[in-house]
């Protein structure tokens, strides 16, 4: 497994490096054995009372990315939980990854959708504003490749999962539609699957 340790605002020491290091191949070595690489970065949060966030980034497999975050006192806390929390997802989908991990070892390539992601500019809500222009047109800030892959529908809640994402789209791979699914606000899944797709 490659891993690369950074620090933003801060400065990493060999300690917290070997720390991270021997963790991260704890969690490998016991929930799946094929992470590519994985990147780790903490940072400093908050003002006043600073505490420091940790990122973590696990390449599992081909478009297999688990994704954790946490927030703690401590550079080593805020590890520990964040892996704590992609274990737990690991963990939690074990059979799964396997399963896609085997599936694109002995399956020939799958076609994936080019697209565009966009990011708009957010507009600040105010009470005191005139009626928007109905012409109105978002800035946008960001454009980016991005691919679509191809998934089942579990697949694809599975992805959302393990990036933390609130929504993912993908080539249904039952029926060949884009579809989209999506956490909603009340905690469940929701899932769009468009009739009569060209």
């Amino acid at each position: 497994m490659e891993l690369q340790v950074h620090g933003k605002q801060m400065d990493v020491g060999s300690a917290l490096r070997t720390h991270v290091e021997d963790k991260l191949v704890d969690v490998n070595d016991k929930y799946f054995n094929h992470t590519t690489y994985a990147t780790v970065t903490f940072s400093r949060e908050g003002h006043g009372h600073p505490q420091t966030r940790a990122h973590i980034s696990i390449q599992l497999g081909k478009n297999l990315l688990v994704v954790a975050d946490a927030t703690e006192k401590d550079a080593y806390s805020a590890f520990d939980s964040a892996s704590e929390k992609a274990a737990k997802q690991i963990r939690r989908y074990k059979r799964k990854i396997r399963d896609h991990h085997e599936r694109s070892e002995s399956s020939p390539e799958e076609e994936i959708m080019k697209g565009r992601q966009y990011i708009l500019a957010a507009v600040p809500e105010q009470d005191d504003a005139p009626e928007q222009d109905v012409n109105f047109e978002p800035a946008i800030i960001a454009e980016m490749d991005n691919n679509i892959m191809t998934l089942s529908v579990s697949d694809a809640v599975m992805h959302m999962d393990l990036t933390g994402e609130q929504a993912v789209v993908f080539r249904n791979r039952s029926n060949g539609n884009v579809n989209v699914v999506y956490r909603r606000s009340d905690g469940n899944i929701g899932w769009v699957d468009p009739e009569n797709q060209k």
